[in-house]
This record gives structure tokens, C-alpha cells and sequence, in this order.
């Protein structure tokens, strides 16, 4: 039987584990991109603006509440694990490692549906204010976009979780290989610049996956581009903004180096 002091042990444990992991990914990324090689990129940036200081505040301020409502949902998972409830299993032996690599490609991929489903519902009108539009008030994201929820977002947004922990037999391991995917893929889908080379989106090889161009649109223009990690849903649902490629490819074709005019990066400056 777990205790209430187990229980919130473990609710402060995966949240800081959580917020540590969130700070790794988009507290680098953010440091690399906006500040210190601010000017090497500044040619990959896809919307010429940067955030105001207010944008990144309320990023912040939504993801902190978001990464605990995560932390609550995981803790109740421990609490349902440890009484038998759940698919996961300890004994790494139990399972083969061929079945240990299928489960984390069917998570990646299921919640890649589940996703791409739920944020077509939560940008269904009767809805999209009370829950998605906070989402949408970062237009120009940062990499503290990726978490950037109204609560009831973010217990949607954890669902997938709970659905796979009760559908499939999964290692601890295998879950944590999905968070790690899950959460770098958020933060470079909001990560503000372009990072893949010109051709990326229509290679026979790399098509089907997302760019930060991709999700930046989605950002900009509201009703497209509503794929996680792979471009296929919004290719099969014709979802893609007409202009993904050619939009993806000129900012992919720009120059390495910056040539931007000094003045005009300083007053793109993050506002004090």
C-alpha cells in the first residue's frame, strides 16, 4: 500500500525531475539561439521578430504549471503501478529486446496520432478559447513555447500516458526513452530557427519528418500544420499550409553567415 508521504515524495521527485529535464532542453536551447550565438543564426531565425519579455515570462510561467500537472498525473500512475493496475514491467528479462524496441517506436508513434487528433479537437471553436488559445498566444515561440499550456491543455496533453501504460506492457526504460524524444521534439518544433538543410521536407528519407518551420507556421497561422514529430497525418488530412515548402526551403536557403545589419538585431532585442 503506498502512503500519502510516499505519494508526495514521489510528486516532488518527478517534478523536479521534470523541470530539470524541461530547463536541459529549452533552457540550452534558448541560451544558444537567442542570446549567446544570437548573431551566427540570426539568418535561420524564421520570423524576423524576437519575443518580448512578457512572451517569455508567460511561456514560463504556463510550462511551470503544466510540468505539474504532468507530475500529478505520473504520480498517480506510480501509486496505480505499484498496486498492479498498470501494463509496466520491472524485469527487464521479462520481455525481449526486440519487443523493448517495438514498444518504443509504437508509443512514438501512437502518440504522434493521438496527438495530431487531440489539437484538431482543442482548435474545434466551442472549445479552442477555454483551452488551446493559450497555447497560441506565443504567434513567434520560443523553446519555452513547448509547454506553454492552460492546465486543462496540459492534462490532455499527459492522456497519451496513461493510455499506453494501461494498453501495453512497457519498461521504465522504454518510457523514458519516449520522454526524452517527446520533449526534444516539442522544444526544437518551438525552437524559433531552422536547423535542416534546404530539400529536408520533400527528401524521400526525411519527409515525413517535422521542422521547426512546420510547427512555427502553425504558430503563425492557427488552422495547419498540426503534426508532433511526423508530416504524414497532416499529409494524408491535406493539413499542410500550402506554402510549408517553399516557406521551409527560403529560409533553409539563406546564408550561414549573419549578415544582418547590427541596428536591426538590436532593436529585435528581447524588451527589457
Amino acid at each position: 500500500m503506498v502512503t500519502p508521504a510516499e505519494i508526495l515524495a514521489k510528486l516532488a521527485k518527478v517534478f523536479t525531475v521534470i523541470s530539470l529535464r524541461y530547463v536541459l532542453f529549452a533552457g540550452v536551447l534558448y541560451f544558444i539561439f537567442y542570446i549567446w550565438k544570437k548573431r551566427s543564426f540570426i539568418q535561420q531565425k524564421i520570423q524576423a521578430k524576437f519575443p518580448t519579455r512578457n512572451d517569455l515570462m508567460r511561456e514560463i510561467g504556463y510550462s511551470i504549471s503544466s510540468m505539474l500537472m504532468f507530475a500529478v498525473v505520473a504520480s498517480i500512475m506510480f501509486v496505480l503501478r505499484k498496486n498492479g493496475y498498470t501494463k509496466v514491467y520491472l524485469d527487464f528479462n521479462e520481455h525481449s529486446i526486440g519487443y523493448f524496441i517495438f514498444s518504443v517506436v509504437v508509443f512514438i508513434v501512437v502518440h504522434d496520432a493521438y496527438f495530431y487528433w487531440m489539437h484538431r479537437f482543442m482548435h474545434w471553436k466551442k472549445i479552442y478559447k477555454y483551452v488551446h488559445k493559450v497555447h497560441h498566444l506565443s504567434t513567434n515561440p520560443t523553446p519555452w513555447a513547448a509547454f506553454s499550456f492552460h492546465p486543462l491543455e496540459a492534462l490532455i496533453e499527459i492522456g497519451i500516458l496513461p493510455i499506453m501504460l494501461f494498453t501495453i506492457p512497457i519498461h521504465p526504460f522504454a518510457i523514458l526513452i519516449w520522454v526524452l524524444y517527446q520533449t526534444g521534439m516539442n522544444v526544437l518544433g518551438h525552437l524559433g530557427f531552422e536547423l535542416f538543410p534546404k530539400g529536408f521536407t520533400q527528401n524521400t528519407i526525411t519527409q515525413f519528418s517535422n521542422t521547426s518551420t512546420h510547427h512555427n507556421m502553425h504558430h503563425r497561422y492557427v488552422n495547419c500544420n498540426y503534426g508532433l514529430y511526423f508530416n504524414y497525418w497532416d499529409k494524408w488530412m491535406g493539413t499542410n499550409h500550402a506554402q510549408y515548402h517553399e516557406t521551409f526551403d527560403s529560409i533553409a536557403n539563406r546564408k550561414s553567415e549573419s549578415t544582418a545589419d547590427p541596428i536591426l538585431l538590436e532593436s529585435q532585442t528581447i524588451q527589457t
